[in-house]
């Protein structure tokens, strides 16, 4: 099942971008652990930043970008990963693989002295536009971690129809982003209600849905 879940959503990658792996200079680096704590939600490949202070991935009450809508409706990292490099803030970047529940991967990102903050975001499947995400945390001293517990947040770019015609990945195959709009603001995502396609039982959740943790490992 799981291999057939992969497969599919290898599919939907194709169609929606990965982020490409820039490196920084070598002074150090960060392991990054993103466990998914839900019960049947799979986390899209999370794309991973070190930055200078002030990034800002989303802000809640305030509209999403149109890439952090691409990121939250498809799974689409590589037009948020251009955004936000544009800022000139992004020192490094890297991506996971796809984040099953109970499961944590790990992600090695290079620093440098001007690159002390972390950020990340993916996607929660299945839903229409739900998603984790970090504003540059302040990564830890060499030796020590930092552990972080995530609520799921909605871009508030699709309406939460929960119809599998609107979304994408290995449960529904159905259509990423779409320019129409939701409630039109970021906000904390209320889980899965059974009103279309999903099952609660199945795909509901309570927050935290997910433990981060950072290490400075050089």
């Amino acid at each position: 099942m799981r291999q057939r879940l992969v497969q599919l959503f290898a599919v939907l990658l194709t169609i929606t971008g990965t982020a490409n792996i820039a490196s920084a200079d070598d002074n150090g680096s960060y392991e990054v652990k993103i466990t998914n704590l839900t019960r049947g939600s799979v986390f899209t490949p999370a794309l991973v930043l070190t930055s200078e202070k002030g990034l800002s991935i989303y802000s809640e009450g305030e509209a999403a970008s149109d890439e952090l809508a691409q990121l939250a409706e498809g799974g689409a990292t590589q037009p948020l990963l251009d955004a936000l490099t544009a800022t000139g803030k992004v020192k490094s970047s890297a991506s996971s693989g796809l984040i099953f529940p109970g499961k944590t991967v790990t992600v090695n990102i290079a620093m440098d002295d001007d690159a002390k903050r972390i950020s990340f975001a993916s996607m929660i499947l299945p839903t229409n536009d739900g998603f984790i995400a970090a504003n540059a945390l302040k990564a830890p001293k060499k030796g020590k971690s930092l552990v972080v517990y995530m609520k799921a947040l909605d871009a508030g770019s699709e309406m939460n129809d929960e119809s599998c015609l609107n979304i994408p990945g290995p449960h529904c195959g159905g259509e990423g982003y779409n320019a129409a709009t939701g409630e039109g603001y970021v906000h904390v995502h209320s889980g899965i209600h059974g009103d279309g396609d999903l099952s609660t039982a199945a795909y509901d959740w309570r927050n935290p849905v997910a433990k981060v943790t950072i290490t400075r490992i050089k």
